[in-house]
């Protein structure tokens, strides 16, 4: 019985990692220019933002203003609602006097960068092993089914759009999705962890968000404090026993 369960676990497993290769980006790893995706198209940081950038450049020695090329462009998605647009890139570029190649391979490299179109509330599902072995293509597929949408596609309503995240770095809470809230622009952004999710709970957390609601992040799980085990801990009850010396060799 058990090895017959086994079996049939396994070969569900296999049939995850035959599925087709996913994209990691929201984009292509290459730019075609675009009505609102072109270098002609003018940008600058806000006059909000400025300070920002003084503050982000004081972090580095003024020879390595290179080094701020990550916060800047970070700084630069949140205010252009979520993605980057090769003018924001040549901002950076500008602004850290690098060639402006330098910033499209950072952009390229890091997921993270979204250099297509996003929805203000942007929801990344976790695709890394733990995850996915826990049911991460079941919590994207009923997010892509319950919003009508394939993914890194943005609902007609600009409301939400769907990608996948590589390791959220809570495996303990697996299954996970992430949503970066640009609903209120970079002074209200957001980035918040659902941890613990099933197929019901992430439908139910995209209906609280299209509400204005905010969702608890944090474990879905009633069950669970944090990443402390469903039902509470069965071991370390109490405070552990100190050594009766600091110096453990003379113990």
């Amino acid at each position: 019985m058990l090895a017959r369960l086994a079996a049939k676990r396994f070969n569900e497993i296999r049939q995850i990692f035959r599925q087709p290769s996913r994209a990691f980006s929201t984009a292509l790893n290459y730019h075609l220019d675009s009505p609102d995706n072109n270098p002609n198209l003018p940008w600058e940081f806000s006059d909000a933002h400025h300070a920002k950038v003084k503050e982000i450049l004081s972090h580095y020695p003024s020879n390595y203003k290179q080094s701020a090329v990550i916060p800047l462009l970070d700084l630069a998605q949140q205010q252009h609602g979520g993605w980057l647009p090769v003018s924001a890139m040549n901002a950076v570029a500008k602004v850290i006097e690098v060639p402006p190649i330098r910033v499209y391979e950072v952009a390229t490299f890091y997921s993270m960068f979204n250099r297509a179109k996003v929805g203000k509330y942007h929801l990344l599902v976790c695709g890394t092993t733990p995850c996915m072995i826990r049911g991460s293509q079941g919590i994207e597929e009923a997010l892509l089914k319950h919003l009508g949408v394939k993914r890194n596609e943005v609902t007609p309503d600009g409301l939400f759009s769907v990608g996948e995240m590589e390791c959220m770095g809570c495996c303990v809470n697996a299954t996970m999705i992430t949503v970066a809230d640009y609903s209120n622009g970079s002074e209200g952004y957001t980035y918040n962890y659902y941890e613990d999710v099933t197929p019901e709970r992430v439908v139910e957390i995209v209906e609280l968000l299209r509400k204005g609601e905010k969702p608890p992040h944090g474990t879905q799980n009633p069950r669970r404090i944090r990443s402390g085990p469903e039902g509470g801990n069965t071991t370390l009850l109490g405070e552990p026993t100190p050594p009766p010396c600091r110096d453990l060799d003379s113990c």
